[in-house]
């Protein structure tokens, strides 16, 4: 029987190592992004961006799909100006998309960092603050009839990752960007003529804006989302990212 080796790394070690190398990876993909020679080929990239997340995350994680829909999508939702020019914008956009893939990786790991060396310090802190002193008060809607083109330009527009969707009435579910990348672009759907509803998210996770931030990162965590809906005694008055957790930890 092997005999079992301890490397004497704390959770906040290991988190940090596997931040590093995320890092690392983004900067071997600088050179595909400013079109300079690289020493290695998109293909073996690729690999190793791959193999990476999938040790961290899993290799059925929603990571590991996201980059495969990033590398093999297309790039339906671009502006018509952008798809008239052919298969360079294309490309160049599918090199934006594994961009994203690996920041939102190195955003979930800092925050999965961070939660740990507050738990380890014993310290309260951010984590007794109020949701409200971090959330966004913008609340960005789109109707449940606009395509989802329309909402990747409202996406742009805005500079924000998720829209709230309504009926005209009420709200009704929640569209981000990384829905319309893996559920609609992946999947070759028309943006011109595809509804949000088809991608959306119609369990709308919320949280009352009195509610401690940790409360907010446990709902995160446990339902795999990275936008929570704020609310003011259950009407929707803003939203709550994982940036703006971010954020709250580095004030």
């Amino acid at each position: 029987m092997p005999k079992r080796v301890r490397t004497g790394l704390t959770r906040t070690d290991i988190l940090h190592r596997y931040l590093e190398r995320f890092k690392q990876q983004l900067i071997k993909l600088r050179p595909f992004l400013s079109r300079k020679r690289s020493t290695t080929t998109i293909e073996d990239f690729d690999e190793s961006a791959e193999e990476l997340i999938s040790q961290v995350f899993g290799a059925a994680s929603d990571e590991a799909e996201a980059y495969f829909y990033a590398k093999n999508g297309e790039s339906a939702l671009l502006p018509e100006e952008a798809q008239e020019n052919g298969t360079h914008n294309i490309e160049r956009e599918s090199l934006q998309q594994r961009r994203q893939v690996l920041e939102s990786c190195m955003a979930d790991l800092e925050m999965r960092r961070l939660i740990q060396s507050a738990k380890q310090s014993n310290g309260k802190g951010v984590l007794q603050a109020k949701v409200e002193a971090y959330m966004s008060h913008d609340v960005r809607s789109i109707h449940r009839a606009a395509t989802i083109k329309e909402a990747g330009q409202l996406l742009q527009k805005y500079r924000v990752g998720s829209l709230i969707v309504d009926d005209g009435s009420r709200y009704i579910g929640i569209v981000t960007d990384s829905d319309l990348s893996r559920k609609a672009v992946a999947k070759g759907l028309d943006p011109n003529t595809t509804t949000v509803t088809t991608c959306m998210s119609k369990a709308l996770v919320t949280i009352e804006e009195d509610e401690l931030l940790s409360e907010a990162m446990d709902i995160m965590k446990k339902q795999g989302i990275r936008h929570l809906p704020v609310t003011a005694d259950g009407t929707i008055i803003g939203v709550l990212s994982l940036a703006d957790v971010l954020r709250a930890f580095t004030d």
